[in-house]
Protein backbone atom coordinates (compact mmCIF):
# COMPACT_ATOMS: atom_id res chain seq x y z
CA UNK A 1 0.00 0.00 0.00
CA UNK A 2 1.42 3.81 -0.83
CA UNK A 3 2.27 5.95 1.60
CA UNK A 4 -0.09 9.00 1.56
CA UNK A 5 1.08 12.32 0.89
CA UNK A 6 4.39 11.27 1.24
CA UNK A 7 7.55 12.57 -1.25
CA UNK A 8 7.60 10.25 -4.52
CA UNK A 9 10.90 10.45 -5.87
CA UNK A 10 10.85 10.43 -9.40
CA UNK A 11 12.30 12.73 -12.39
CA UNK A 12 9.31 14.34 -13.99
CA UNK A 13 8.44 17.53 -15.14
CA UNK A 14 6.58 18.66 -12.12
CA UNK A 15 9.18 18.08 -9.84
CA UNK A 16 11.62 20.17 -11.84
CA UNK A 17 9.10 23.15 -11.02
CA UNK A 18 9.49 25.63 -8.10
CA UNK A 19 7.41 25.53 -5.43
CA UNK A 20 6.32 28.99 -5.87
CA UNK A 21 4.84 27.64 -9.21
CA UNK A 22 3.19 25.09 -8.29
CA UNK A 23 1.56 26.88 -5.19
CA UNK A 24 0.25 29.10 -8.09
CA UNK A 25 -0.88 26.51 -9.69
CA UNK A 26 -2.67 25.08 -6.83
CA UNK A 27 -4.27 28.50 -6.19
CA UNK A 28 -5.69 28.80 -9.59
CA UNK A 29 -7.22 25.41 -9.74
CA UNK A 30 -8.30 25.48 -6.48
CA UNK A 31 -9.95 29.07 -6.91
CA UNK A 32 -11.39 28.15 -10.24
CA UNK A 33 -13.32 24.67 -8.75
CA UNK A 34 -14.36 26.84 -5.70
CA UNK A 35 -16.03 29.62 -7.71
CA UNK A 36 -17.63 27.71 -10.59
CA UNK A 37 -20.35 25.80 -10.51
CA UNK A 38 -20.83 24.57 -14.12
CA UNK A 39 -20.47 20.73 -14.35
CA UNK A 40 -18.84 20.41 -17.38
CA UNK A 41 -15.94 23.05 -16.74
CA UNK A 42 -15.53 20.64 -13.32
CA UNK A 43 -14.94 17.47 -15.42
CA UNK A 44 -12.39 19.75 -17.72
CA UNK A 45 -10.16 21.08 -14.76
CA UNK A 46 -10.39 17.02 -13.34
CA UNK A 47 -9.61 16.25 -16.60
CA UNK A 48 -6.75 18.35 -17.27
CA UNK A 49 -5.56 17.38 -13.61
CA UNK A 50 -5.44 13.61 -14.98
CA UNK A 51 -3.66 14.75 -17.60
CA UNK A 52 -0.85 16.99 -15.93
CA UNK A 53 -0.54 14.03 -13.59
CA UNK A 54 0.07 11.54 -16.50
CA UNK A 55 2.30 13.89 -18.12
CA UNK A 56 4.63 14.24 -15.24
CA UNK A 57 4.47 10.23 -14.22
CA UNK A 58 2.59 10.81 -11.01
CA UNK A 59 -0.78 9.23 -12.43
CA UNK A 60 -0.57 6.18 -10.40
CA UNK A 61 -0.17 8.15 -7.07
CA UNK A 62 -3.14 10.48 -8.01
CA UNK A 63 -5.18 7.40 -9.16
CA UNK A 64 -4.80 5.81 -5.61
CA UNK A 65 -6.67 8.22 -4.00
CA UNK A 66 -9.94 8.01 -5.89
CA UNK A 67 -10.86 4.97 -3.52
CA UNK A 68 -11.02 8.00 -0.81
CA UNK A 69 -12.65 10.50 -2.94
CA UNK A 70 -15.39 8.07 -4.36
CA UNK A 71 -16.27 7.41 -0.52
CA UNK A 72 -16.53 10.80 -0.16
CA UNK A 73 -18.37 11.40 -3.34
CA UNK A 74 -21.45 8.99 -1.89
CA UNK A 75 -21.13 11.10 1.41
CA UNK A 76 -21.46 14.07 -0.22
CA UNK A 77 -24.33 13.64 -2.31
CA UNK A 78 -26.61 11.57 0.04
CA UNK A 79 -26.24 14.26 2.34
CA UNK A 80 -27.26 17.14 -0.65
CA UNK A 81 -30.00 14.83 -1.05
CA UNK A 82 -31.36 14.57 2.60
CA UNK A 83 -30.72 18.12 3.43
CA UNK A 84 -31.58 20.37 -0.29
CA UNK A 85 -34.58 19.01 -1.35
CA UNK A 86 -34.56 20.99 -4.75
CA UNK A 87 -35.79 20.84 -8.10
CA UNK A 88 -37.76 17.63 -9.81
CA UNK A 89 -38.09 14.41 -7.84
CA UNK A 90 -36.84 11.70 -9.37
CA UNK A 91 -37.15 8.94 -7.35
CA UNK A 92 -36.80 8.34 -2.81
CA UNK A 93 -33.96 6.84 -0.68
CA UNK A 94 -36.91 5.02 0.99
CA UNK A 95 -38.73 2.83 -2.06
CA UNK A 96 -42.54 3.87 -1.38
CA UNK A 97 -43.56 0.37 -1.66
CA UNK A 98 -42.07 0.10 1.67
CA UNK A 99 -44.93 0.52 4.59
CA UNK A 100 -45.51 3.52 6.89
CA UNK A 101 -42.00 5.04 6.16
CA UNK A 102 -42.12 4.52 2.06
CA UNK A 103 -42.14 7.22 -0.23
CA UNK A 104 -40.01 9.68 2.24
CA UNK A 105 -36.40 11.81 1.44
CA UNK A 106 -36.87 12.51 -2.20
CA UNK A 107 -34.16 12.24 -4.40
CA UNK A 108 -34.56 15.88 -6.71
CA UNK A 109 -32.36 17.09 -9.56
CA UNK A 110 -31.02 19.99 -8.01
CA UNK A 111 -29.82 18.07 -4.76
CA UNK A 112 -27.89 15.67 -7.34
CA UNK A 113 -26.35 18.70 -9.01
CA UNK A 114 -25.47 20.18 -6.39
CA UNK A 115 -23.80 17.31 -4.79
CA UNK A 116 -22.23 16.28 -8.16
CA UNK A 117 -20.43 20.27 -8.06
CA UNK A 118 -19.25 19.78 -4.65
CA UNK A 119 -17.56 16.31 -5.56
CA UNK A 120 -15.72 17.23 -8.39
CA UNK A 121 -14.89 20.58 -6.09
CA UNK A 122 -13.20 18.24 -4.28
CA UNK A 123 -11.62 15.92 -6.27
CA UNK A 124 -9.79 18.94 -7.79
CA UNK A 125 -8.83 20.33 -4.63
CA UNK A 126 -7.37 16.98 -3.38
CA UNK A 127 -5.80 15.90 -6.50
CA UNK A 128 -4.00 19.45 -7.02
CA UNK A 129 -2.92 19.76 -3.22
CA UNK A 130 -1.65 15.92 -3.72
CA UNK A 131 0.31 16.57 -6.75
CA UNK A 132 1.94 19.48 -5.32
CA UNK A 133 3.30 17.24 -1.69
CA UNK A 134 4.23 14.23 -3.61
CA UNK A 135 6.51 16.31 -6.08
CA UNK A 136 8.30 18.57 -3.60
CA UNK A 137 10.38 17.41 -1.18
CA UNK A 138 9.40 18.65 2.25
CA UNK A 139 12.74 21.07 3.19
CA UNK A 140 11.49 22.73 -0.28
CA UNK A 141 8.41 23.16 1.14
CA UNK A 142 9.66 24.65 4.28
CA UNK A 143 11.95 26.84 2.40
CA UNK A 144 9.20 28.45 0.17
CA UNK A 145 6.89 29.33 3.38
CA UNK A 146 9.63 30.92 4.93
CA UNK A 147 10.23 33.01 1.78
CA UNK A 148 6.28 33.75 1.83
CA UNK A 149 7.02 35.53 5.45
CA UNK A 150 4.91 32.47 7.00
CA UNK A 151 6.23 32.20 11.13
CA UNK A 152 8.24 29.74 11.21
CA UNK A 153 6.04 27.65 14.04
CA UNK A 154 3.13 27.42 11.46
CA UNK A 155 5.78 26.28 9.04
CA UNK A 156 7.08 23.57 11.45
CA UNK A 157 3.23 22.34 12.63
CA UNK A 158 2.11 22.42 8.90
CA UNK A 159 5.31 20.18 8.32
CA UNK A 160 5.17 18.03 11.39
CA UNK A 161 1.30 17.01 10.64
CA UNK A 162 2.03 16.61 6.93
CA UNK A 163 5.10 13.94 7.72
CA UNK A 164 3.16 12.08 10.47
CA UNK A 165 0.17 11.42 8.44
CA UNK A 166 2.39 8.43 6.14
CA UNK A 167 3.99 7.65 9.29
CA UNK A 168 0.75 6.82 11.28
CA UNK A 169 -0.60 5.21 8.09
CA UNK A 170 2.95 2.77 8.38
CA UNK A 171 2.45 2.45 11.84
CA UNK A 172 -1.21 1.75 11.90
CA UNK A 173 -0.95 -0.91 8.90
CA UNK A 174 2.06 -2.67 11.08
CA UNK A 175 -0.10 -2.99 14.08
CA UNK A 176 -2.70 -4.60 12.23
CA UNK A 177 -0.57 -7.21 10.95
CA UNK A 178 1.44 -7.59 14.29
CA UNK A 179 -2.37 -8.48 15.84
CA UNK A 180 -3.41 -10.89 12.48
CA UNK A 181 0.04 -12.71 13.34
CA UNK A 182 -0.97 -13.22 17.13
CA UNK A 183 -4.44 -14.82 15.97
CA UNK A 184 -6.89 -11.97 16.55
CA UNK A 185 -9.40 -12.24 14.33
CA UNK A 186 -12.10 -9.62 14.02
CA UNK A 187 -14.59 -11.36 11.75
CA UNK A 188 -16.34 -10.02 8.93
CA UNK A 189 -18.10 -7.61 7.18
CA UNK A 190 -18.58 -4.15 8.92
CA UNK A 191 -18.74 -5.30 12.71
CA UNK A 192 -15.36 -7.26 11.95
CA UNK A 193 -14.16 -3.51 10.45
CA UNK A 194 -15.51 -1.79 13.81
CA UNK A 195 -14.11 -4.33 15.89
CA UNK A 196 -10.69 -4.15 14.62
CA UNK A 197 -9.95 -0.71 15.19
CA UNK A 198 -9.98 -0.46 18.82
CA UNK A 199 -6.75 -2.52 19.07
CA UNK A 200 -5.38 -0.70 16.46
CA UNK A 201 -5.99 2.93 17.51
CA UNK A 202 -4.90 2.64 20.95
CA UNK A 203 -1.37 1.50 20.33
CA UNK A 204 -1.32 4.13 17.69
CA UNK A 205 -2.27 6.57 19.78
CA UNK A 206 0.08 5.51 22.72
CA UNK A 207 3.48 5.31 19.64
CA UNK A 208 2.12 8.73 18.16
CA UNK A 209 2.29 10.49 21.89
CA UNK A 210 6.05 8.84 22.13
CA UNK A 211 7.06 9.80 18.84
CA UNK A 212 6.04 13.49 19.81
CA UNK A 213 8.25 13.11 22.39
CA UNK A 214 11.13 12.04 20.65
CA UNK A 215 10.52 14.53 18.22
CA UNK A 216 10.14 17.51 20.76
CA UNK A 217 13.86 16.54 22.04
CA UNK A 218 15.13 16.39 18.50
CA UNK A 219 14.14 19.85 17.80
CA UNK A 220 15.69 21.56 20.93
CA UNK A 221 18.75 19.30 20.17
CA UNK A 222 19.02 20.62 17.10
CA UNK A 223 18.47 24.24 17.68
CA UNK A 224 15.04 25.16 16.40
CA UNK A 225 14.72 27.80 19.34
CA UNK A 226 17.85 29.35 18.18
CA UNK A 227 15.53 30.66 15.42
CA UNK A 228 19.37 30.15 12.75
CA UNK A 229 18.90 28.92 9.04
CA UNK A 230 21.08 27.42 6.41
CA UNK A 231 20.00 25.84 3.59
CA UNK A 232 21.17 23.39 1.55
CA UNK A 233 20.54 24.43 -1.98
CA UNK A 234 18.94 27.47 -3.35
CA UNK A 235 15.99 27.56 -5.84
CA UNK A 236 15.88 29.91 -8.90
CA UNK A 237 13.37 30.10 -11.80
CA UNK A 238 13.79 28.39 -14.48
CA UNK A 239 12.49 28.51 -18.18
CA UNK A 240 9.99 26.04 -17.71
CA UNK A 241 8.84 28.04 -14.71
CA UNK A 242 8.18 30.89 -16.67
CA UNK A 243 6.31 29.11 -19.28
CA UNK A 244 4.09 27.34 -16.29
CA UNK A 245 3.25 30.93 -15.38
CA UNK A 246 2.37 31.83 -19.18
CA UNK A 247 -0.25 28.96 -19.08
CA UNK A 248 -1.16 29.85 -15.26
CA UNK A 249 -2.20 33.30 -16.33
CA UNK A 250 -3.66 32.82 -20.03
CA UNK A 251 -6.01 30.10 -18.45
CA UNK A 252 -6.66 32.68 -15.14
CA UNK A 253 -7.32 35.32 -17.57
CA UNK A 254 -9.34 33.05 -20.07
CA UNK A 255 -11.27 32.25 -16.93
CA UNK A 256 -12.28 35.66 -15.96
CA UNK A 257 -13.19 36.56 -19.09
CA UNK A 258 -15.87 33.07 -18.90
CA UNK A 259 -17.25 34.36 -16.47
CA UNK A 260 -17.60 38.09 -17.42
CA UNK A 261 -19.22 36.94 -20.59
CA UNK A 262 -21.44 35.15 -17.98
CA UNK A 263 -22.12 38.08 -15.88
CA UNK A 264 -22.61 40.54 -18.74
Amino acid sequence: MAEILAYVHKDGFFHRLHPFTKIAFILLFGLMSILSTNLLFLIVLVIVILIIAYCANLSTEVMQQFKLIAVMSVILIGLTIITMPSGETIGYLIPSFIPVIGGHLPITTGAIDFGLVLTLRFMVLICVFQLFVISTQPRDIVHTMERMKIPVDYTLMFLIALRFIPTLQIEGKRIHEAQLARGYNPGTGILGKVRSVAPIVIPLVSNALARATVLGLTIDIRGYRTRTRTRIREFAFQTRDYSMFIVLIAAGCGYVALIAKQIL
